[in-house]
């Protein structure tokens, strides 16, 4: 006889085999074990996700820190040598040909 219904097997009922017995107890026992090795693995890689984006961001905050210091010193050493010029007189300096060319710079005394 042909069943005309195709959504008449859906369900758990239509799962189960008359016969299973040993066997399908052994099958569910393997699906059970396979499902909590999958959960405890995709755990495991979601911890081990979370710490790199944690390690990450701690080593993105270092260099970020260090990168500021150097931008600091940079500009402090900049000052530095702006004031020595400016203790020096000399407001000025380009280079027009092979010589040096200063504004602004006056001898003592003259």
């Amino acid at each position: 006889m042909i069943k005309s219904d195709p959504m008449a097997q859906i369900g758990f009922a239509a799962r189960r085999r008359p016969n299973g017995g040993l066997a399908a107890f052994v099958v569910w026992m393997f699906g059970l074990v396979a499902t909590a090795v999958a959960v405890t693995v995709g755990a495991i890689l979601a911890v081990l996700t979370a710490a790199t984006v944690a390690v990450l961001a701690v080593v993105g905050g270092v260099v970020l820190f260090f990168a500021g210091f150097a931008l600091r010193a940079r500009r402090s050493r900049q000052m530095r040598q702006a004031q020595k010029a400016a203790d020096e007189g000399v407001i000025d300096a380009q280079k027009v040909g092979d010589t040096w060319v200063a504004y602004g710079w006056e001898r003592d005394g003259r």
